[in-house]
């Protein structure tokens, strides 16, 4: 349940009006990014079916075109060509030929690979083997590294030399089932995922899902989610966390392998059929609504998302202090709820039971609708829940 304290990031169904407007599918909600790149086009993904957005990238990119262990490697590779080398993200391998080409090692670097069974992890990074000139001899249908080491181990690779390029951090359980399986590994370090050079926005990011202020936090990548977790962890806000995302604040994966480092902690997710920006956010517009529970009042529909309500479909942005009330009323529909529950729920309230009488009139005059809530004289209020 949204924190009826939380102040609302831009973007659109957070205008602090009463005027109503036609609902998109993610009204309401506000929805929180943890992506690095293409930050910019999931927001305008989001934005564009009408959800606000809270964006914090979990870590950052440093490419490694000027690393001596990135030129060591590649030097490597060419006096003593790998049987088999492995592209586990596109911009990595791009990446690589591309420091390789700064170093005048470009062709001698395709040839050495041109000799190899290149193996991708997905259709990113087939999409780069061959846009070099290369041909790709397996790419795993579910995007994941256990399915390529799987392929590897099952065709053999006991005496083999095997280019790995890593994506952004190390490979420990991948490299050393090959290792042990009498593979001899050369470790490809294109780019390191790091933490954000600043750190506030993955901070605020962190106490919104903890008070239950965002809906839904996205993550595109194993690593952003396991950045969140640490930054948690570092805080002390570990459990805090964990219980927001096991009970108020949806998980959104790109993909099996992006959610992993949430589904060790029991952390329930929900992600695509098919990897893709799109297909996520496609997901998240159909699982997020199903969250909000409709409730036919005064002959109307009213449904709560986030900082907002709907009535009839329609969006009507509330005060937090107005939303306040309306979450606890909405919780008894039908029943009474005494004043001094609704004041207990009122942020900032003092102990004034006038500051409900205030907030309620509020509340009504943004809903649009004053008799979805009925005043029980002496008693408190109610929603005028239909029989």
């Amino acid at each position: 349940m949204a924190d009826p304290n939380r102040r609302q990031p831009d973007g659109p169904g957070t205008a602090g009006t009463a005027e109503s407007t036609e609902a998109g599918p993610l009204a309401g909600w506000t929805v929180g990014i943890t992506a690095a790149r293409r930050a910019d086009e999931l927001a305008a993904l989001l934005q564009r079916r009408g959800a606000s957005v809270l964006r914090a990238p979990a870590l950052r990119i440093v490419p490694l075109a000027d690393d001596t262990e990135l030129h060591t490697a590649t030097r490597a590779l060419i006096a003593d060509p790998p049987d088999l080398a492995v592209a586990t993200t596109g911009i990595g391998f791009r990446g690589w030929l591309e420091a390789a080409e700064g170093w005048d090692l470009g062709d001698e670097l395709r040839e050495a690979l041109g000799h190899a069974a290149v193996l991708a992890r997905g259709p990113k990074a087939k999409g780069a083997i061959r846009a070099a000139g290369l041909r790709e001899s397996f790419s795993a249908a579910t995007e994941s590294s256990a399915e390529v080491l799987s392929h590897l181990l099952d065709q053999g690779v006991d005496g083999r030399r095997i280019a790995v390029q890593l994506h952004g951090a190390p490979l420990p359980g991948f490299v050393e089932s090959l290792r042990a399986a009498g593979a001899e590994v050369v470790e490809v370090p294109v780019y390191r995922w790091l933490p954000p050079v600043d750190l506030g926005p993955l901070d605020r990011l962190l106490d919104a899902t903890c008070a239950g202020a965002l809906d839904a936090v996205t993550f595109t990548s194993a690593p952003a989610a396991i950045s969140l977790l640490e930054r948690a962890a570092q805080r002390g806000r570990t459990e805090e966390l964990l219980h927001a995302l096991r009970r108020d604040v949806l998980a959104v994966c790109v993909g099996p392998v992006t959610s992993a480092p949430l589904d060790a902690l029991d952390v329930p997710t929900v992600w695509p059929e098919r990897m893709r920006l799109g297909a996520m956010v496609q997901t998240l517009t159909a699982a997020l609504p199903g969250r909000a529970r409709p409730l036919r009042v005064a002959g109307h529909l009213l449904e709560l998302r986030g900082q907002a309500a709907l009535v009839d479909g329609r969006l009507r942005p509330v005060p937090p202090a107005g939303m306040a009330l309306l979450r606890t009323l909405a919780r008894h529909p039908g029943w009474v709820v005494p004043r001094a529950d609704l004041l207990r729920a009122l942020p900032g309230s003092g102990g004034d039971e006038h500051a409900v009488e205030t907030a309620m009139a509020r509340l009504r005059q943004a809903l649009g609708a004053p008799r979805l809530i009925t005043t029980v004289v002496k008693r408190g209020y109610r929603l005028t829940l239909d029989h």
